[in-house]
């Protein structure tokens, strides 16, 4: 199945490594030995050279990467975290955000390299043009304070549903 070039974006083959570029910059990435990679100026066609196991699940992880860069150049990646307690709060401070957990200090998180933080109330909004580490940076800030079953309180993913968990007092009835 061919990669279709979202507009504005162009990939360049040197070697064994492709970048992609776009709107929010650029992207690159050395390709698996055997992957046969064709760019063209609308697609880019990604091939295995047979049909062992191994080829077939390298042929599907390179294809899959390579729509990532092209997505996360062209659109970018977001995930969205939300903050749920008493006092929990979220702020941003330059290009980090200082967390407020409950704990006895502020939680200062330094942005990497191509991350963006909005806060909206208590959502938190992680964006970047690479997948893996939007995806790393949200799951390194719900480390600080994961759902908790028993009174909901913590940093949860848009949309996570936690299932609650009765205290001692619901047994003893």
């Amino acid at each position: 199945m061919p990669i279709k070039l979202i507009s504005g974006v162009s990939a360049a083959l040197n070697g064994r490594t492709i970048e992609v570029k776009g709107k929010l910059g650029a992207l690159n990435r050395d390709l698996p030995p055997n992957m046969i990679v064709e760019v063209g100026k609308e697609e880019i066609l990604v091939k295995r050279p047979s049909d062992s196991r191994k080829d077939k699940s390298f042929h599907g992880l390179t294809r899959t990467l390579i729509q990532n860069m092209v997505t996360g150049v062209g659109e970018g990646f977001k995930k969205v975290l939300q903050i749920n307690g008493v006092g929990y709060r979220a702020s941003i401070s330059g290009k980090s955000i200082v967390l407020k957990l409950g704990f006895s200090h502020d939680v200062n998180y330094p942005a990497p390299e191509g991350i963006t933080f909005e806060v909206n109330g208590s959502e938190i909004s992680v964006f970047g043009k690479d997948k893996q580490l939007v995806g790393q940076v949200a799951a390194e800030i719900r480390s600080y304070r994961p759902p908790e079953p028993y009174k909901g309180k913590g940093i949860f993913y848009l949309g996570e549903r936690i299932i609650r968990k009765a205290g001692k007092t619901a047994a003893k009835k």
